[in-house]
């Protein structure tokens, strides 16, 4: 894992975070992370929660074969690593997908944390549940739906489906970004999306896609 830096102003990034997460922002050591950096690798022991002071993070596992599955993003003003707050091995890898700031939180002072601010518990509480079903929810896709069913359903979640008078525009999205989250080949991605451009349903664009309709349900 690179190693991380000292940051240059995290007085002026935790003063921009919400005011529930200020208090355990000022706990932590704030550290600078090189894009496409490490941060959490899947299996280690957890003793750590990351304030995301600035920057965007990839949530993501892989199998022994390399073959990846993405399981979200998170963005600046949110926190990530809470999942293994009990010492268990963390459940999933996190990469920064630009340079990012944090605040890295220790156990002992996340802790001290919710006796001083017990208010907080209950943030963290909702934060585990709400991540807890985004991963039942990937789970049941993988499980029940087709590579075609799993591949619309992350496109129509963005933002919803497109209509002919209010096309939806989705951006910073790739081929190889929808493939991650469905558990398929970037090539079989690329089919499907071709054939959905020619019957005229989307339009494909450098790192953007715009719906043009609804996606029907079978391809």
């Amino acid at each position: 894992m690179p190693a991380p830096t000292q940051s240059g102003n995290p007085e002026g990034l935790i003063v921009q975070l919400k005011p529930q997460l200020r208090p355990l922002a000022v706990r932590g050591a704030v550290r600078s992370y090189k894009k496409n950096s490490v941060i959490i690798n899947e299996g280690d022991v957890g003793e750590s929660l990351f304030v995301l002071l600035q920057g965007r993070v990839k949530v993501y596992a892989t199998d022994d074969t390399g073959r990846e599955i993405t399981y979200g993003t998170i963005d600046t003003g949110d926190y990530f690593g809470e999942m293994s707050l009990d010492g268990g091995p963390r459940s999933a890898s996190v990469i920064t997908l630009e340079p990012c700031v944090c605040s890295v939180v220790t156990r002992n002072s996340v802790r001290e944390h919710l006796v001083a601010q017990p208010d907080f518990a209950m943030d963290l509480v909702t934060q585990v549940i709400r991540r807890a079903r985004s991963a039942t929810e990937t789970a049941r896709q993988m499980a029940l739906l087709d590579v075609y069913g799993r591949v619309i359903s992350t496109l129509e979640n963005e933002e919803g489906p497109g209509r002919p008078e209010a096309p939806v525009l989705l951006q910073q999205i790739t081929h190889q970004s929808i493939a991650s989250r469905v558990g398929a080949s970037r090539e079989m991605v690329s089919r499907l999306l071709k054939d959905l451009e020619k019957g005229g349903y989307l339009a494909l664009g450098v790192k953007k896609i715009t719906l043009l309709r609804k996606l029907p349900a079978r391809w």
